[in-house]
């Protein structure tokens, strides 16, 4: 419907496009002869094989009518995207990969992919027999950098992760810290990238340093968790649990950590708040926040210690928000 739509649009009519996160998702729009089942069977393997998400987005634009620009490619009518990011960095072709931006990537590149992690020959037939005809231009590329189509297409981008962070940082300073706005995201895995901001706050206090208590150290970025078992818990709350134990020693030190979408793994928590007390009150409330730990299985147990963040859902996800505070 929204291809049929936008073929009957003129270069005299204006497209708004309000663009976020979930818009892959809600606009699939497989190409001739792949069906939806056909492009969900190989986004499962490409994610059960380890590909990146960029890999992973290489090979759904070939295969799909609206992503990599297939949006603007649809129709001569000039288009401003008011974009509302969920990528770190804000990559256009990334945002609900692409509809309306260019694509650099080849039909060759995903083909490349697929045979990168050797599930060629698992794909569906369909799958490969499209994505051949492509690399002998039988069939149309994504939509490219520098085409004509381009010069009438305009992105703003209107939230993101950098906005939020520094809207935190306003409001930190305004209630009397001294804040440090850090300009790289905290990504990998939860308890280490944990580790990383304690010890930056922690630098902040040494002598050449200029920075005063009350202090707030504000990141962003979105981490992982390698999930072994069954446990409950999801990345903001691992990161939480893991700052707790490199927070023990210092004075009145406390992490937060929270999904700006107001949901947290599966869970009703949007993250938690920890301190430098809170390992410590663990032990005396019988809470084995390590075993939580080890086994991902970190909501009961910040439950338990009251630690829980509750928003409910935002109606937004620009990533996650990391504060180290010293008091």
């Amino acid at each position: 419907r929204l291809l049929r739509l936008t073929q009957t649009l003129s270069p005299r009519d204006l497209l708004i496009v309000l663009l976020s996160g979930g818009a892959s998702s809600l606009l699939p729009a497989p190409v001739s002869d792949v069906t939806l089942a056909d492009k969900q069977r190989m986004t499962q393997l490409l994610l059960r094989c380890g590909a990146t998400i960029n890999e992973v987005n290489v090979v759904r634009k070939h295969l799909s009518l609206i992503k990599g620009g297939g949006l603007a490619a649809s129709t001569s009518a000039r288009i401003i995207t008011l974009v509302l990011s969920d990528v770190i960095g804000d990559d256009l072709g990334s945002i609900g990969s692409g509809p309306t931006a260019a694509d650099p990537s080849t039909f060759t590149e995903a083909v490349e992919v697929l045979q990168r992690y050797q599930i060629w020959s698992a794909v569906p037939s369909a799958v490969r027999r499209y994505l051949q005809r492509g690399q002998k231009g039988a069939v149309p590329e994504t939509l490219k950098p520098g085409t004509p189509r381009g010069r009438s297409v305009h992105h703003h981008i209107v939230g993101s992760n950098h906005i939020m962070l520094e809207a935190v940082e306003r409001v930190a300073r305004d209630a009397g810290l001294f804040t440090k706005l850090l300009s790289s995201p905290l990504t990998g895995e939860a308890r280490v990238a944990a580790k990383q901001l304690v010890e930056l706050g922690k630098a902040l206090r040494t002598r050449r340093s200029r920075v005063r208590r009350p202090y707030c150290v504000v990141a962003g970025g979105e981490t992982t968790v390698t999930v072994t078992g069954h446990g409950k818990g999801g990345r903001a709350q691992e990161f939480a649990a893991a700052a707790a134990f490199e927070l023990s020693g210092l004075s009145n030190a406390w992490i937060v950590a929270l999904g700006s979408d107001g949901t947290d793994g599966p869970t009703k928590a949007a993250g938690a708040l920890v301190s430098s007390e809170t390992v410590s009150r663990a032990k005396r409330l019988k809470v084995d926040l390590q075993s939580a730990l080890n086994r991902h299985n970190t909501y009961p147990a910040l439950k338990k210690l009251g630690c829980h963040i509750h928003t409910g859902p935002t109606g937004t996800n620009v990533n996650d928000l990391y504060l180290f505070l010293q008091l």
